[in-house]
């Protein structure tokens, strides 16, 4: 684990099977990211767009991001400064979109125990995360792939590809 205390989290609970139109209401496609991040999750948690804080954590239930594939559903999480999105389950295109986008999600099969308002610590060890609860409780979640966690920390794929084309190595070969 980390040898530095670990950041606390704060929780925001929602149920389980959130559509990508609750993340990012179709009403709203047409504006920008700004208007869009307004009306995250307003179906579910009205104080939810205005309330959350960067930092903060998403915690639902199974079948997290179903619907449309919008990449704006994970946009809009990441606009308004979640932490990461902790679930059980996800959709598979949500799941990608919002790591291209550099949003982490992790898969934890007990993040329903984790309450509204809970304070909590993402720990890592090795690309095995875990969830500390303030009750000192510890929740294991699916490993991370280092090129998932990778793009997370460069905020998306497409500053991972930036930076890749940008590395000598890279420059070379497109000359050969």
């Amino acid at each position: 684990m980390n040898s530095e205390t670990p950041k606390t989290h704060k929780v925001w609970r929602v149920g389980s099977n959130v559509d990508t139109d609750a993340l990012a209401p179709g009403a709203y496609m047409k504006h920008g990211m700004d208007v869009i991040a307004a009306h995250c999750l307003e179906v579910h948690r009205s104080d939810f767009a205005n309330g959350v804080k960067c930092g903060d954590v998403l915690v639902a239930g199974p079948n997290f991001g179903i619907g449309s594939s919008r990449e704006q559903a994970a946009g809009a999480l990441k606009h308004l400064g979640i932490a990461a999105v902790i679930a059980p389950s996800y959709s598979g295109l949500f799941f990608r979109n919002a790591f291209n986008l550099g949003l982490l999600l992790l898969t934890c099969p007990e993040a329903e125990i984790l309450q509204e308002n809970d304070q909590l610590s993402l720990l890592y060890q090795d690309n095995t995360p875990q969830i500390l609860t303030t009750a000192g409780r510890v929740l294991c979640c699916s490993p991370v792939p280092s090129f998932l966690m990778d793009m997370v920390h460069a905020g998306g794929l497409v500053n991972v590809l930036k930076k890749r084309m940008a590395s000598p190595s890279s420059q070379a070969s497109l000359q050969t």
